[in-house]
Formats: C-alpha cells, structure tokens, sequence
C-alpha cells in the first residue's frame, strides 16, 4: 500500500525560512538601521538629535524647537499658545495649559468663529496695554494669533522691537541694550530665500539675563 504524503507536509519546509526573514528584518529595521541613524545624526547634528536643549549654568531650562510660556514683565512673550492639558481636579477634563509639548495643537476655530474674534480682540487690547501703546496702535499678527502646533518658539522682529520697551523699564536698562540683543539673535532666512527673520525667545530672554545692569527679579 502506497503511503500518502500529509497534505501539511509540503509547508513545513516553509517554517524555517519565514522565522529568519523575520528575525532578519526585525534586526535590520527595528535596530540596525534606527541605531546607525542615530549614531550618523549624533556625530553630525550634535545639538539638534538631543532636542536642541539649552543649558544656563549647567542646567538644562528648555528647547531651543519648543516655546515657553513667559509673562513677567521683564521678559519678551512669546506668541499665544492654545495647546490644552488634563485637569488636575477631574482628569476627565482638559484646561488650557500653553506650550504643553504633550498635547500639541491649535484651536481650530475659523475665521468668521466669534470666540476667536473675540479673543483676538482683547488680545490686541491687553498687548497694547502692557506694552504702552496708542489705542489705535498696529499690533503684528503672530502677537494675537496662536500657531498651527501651539508650540512655535519664535516671534517677529517687529513683535520683539514693540516689546523691547516694556522689558527695557522693568529691567531698568538701556533700551538700545534690549535692541542690540534683539539684533544679536535674530535669526535670517534658511539659504536667504525660505521663511521669514525671527527670535527665538527663549534664547533672547537667556541672553537678557546676562546684562550686566538688569535689575530684574
């Protein structure tokens, strides 16, 4: 009597090939490739492939790519930011928390969206007011307008030069001092052409505190 192959039998040979094709592609994809990438961008973009972290007296105070949300007087504000966190009191809820890098996002509120309008509104009055401007003084855009991600870490050169002012009385130092550090760390166009001059206001207010007269505290 003739045995009969297992109609399994054929397939078994298979087994052993499919496990290493597996394997392999696991290794190359899941930890060769990510640790040479990272290995290339550690040697060649050092700053950048650690976050682009900032350091002040050794420590590390933020992201040179992430903004921060700065309201004392004394130093330049960045743009507003309508990111959102978790409420602490009902984690069921969320409240406005500004830059929160975990939640990135804007507020997805149309043009013609009257709370938009309205919040734009005493934006523009509230800016005017703590920067001591006319009531019919032009305010610049990104002062009064979140951005895309909410975590945008620049602001205009005109937004810094209004604002200049303001952070020059409360650190009871020469205007043109807060100018100069303005002019010091703006940054041009990518290759000349692309983008738009900007500030990084973490960077500038890290430079503020080194003036050797500021009175802030």
């Amino acid at each position: 009597m003739t045995e009969q192959a297992s109609p399994l039998r054929p397939h078994t040979g298979m087994l052993r090939p499919v496990l290493v094709s597996a394997i392999f592609v696991m290794l190359l994809t899941g930890l060769a490739y990510p640790m040479s990438t990272a290995l290339v961008a550690r040697i060649l973009f050092p700053f950048q492939s650690r976050g682009s972290l900032l350091e002040r007296d050794g420590a590390v105070v933020g992201s040179a790519i992430v903004g921060q949300n700065f309201t004392r007087p004394e130093y330049f504000h960045p743009r507003p930011s309508l990111t959102m966190g978790p409420d602490p009191a009902d984690a069921s809820k969320t409240i406005a928390a500004p830059y929160n890098a975990g939640l990135s996002g804007a507020s997805n509120q149309g043009p013609t969206n009257q709370k938009l309008l309205d919040d734009v509104k005493a934006r523009v009055e509230a800016y005017r007011n703590e920067n001591g401007l006319a009531p019919d003084a032009t305010v610049p855009v990104d002062a009064v307008t979140g951005s895309a991600s909410g975590l945008d870490p620049h602001i205009t050169i005109a937004n810094a030069r209004i604002q200049a002012g303001r952070v020059a009385r409360a650190r009871r130092v020469d205007e043109a001092e807060v100018l100069r550090l303005i002019d010091a760390n703006t940054s041009g166009r990518w290759l000349g052409l692309f983008g738009e001059p900007r500030i990084n206001v973490l960077q500038l207010n890290l430079a503020l505190d080194t003036l050797p007269a500021s009175k802030a505290k």
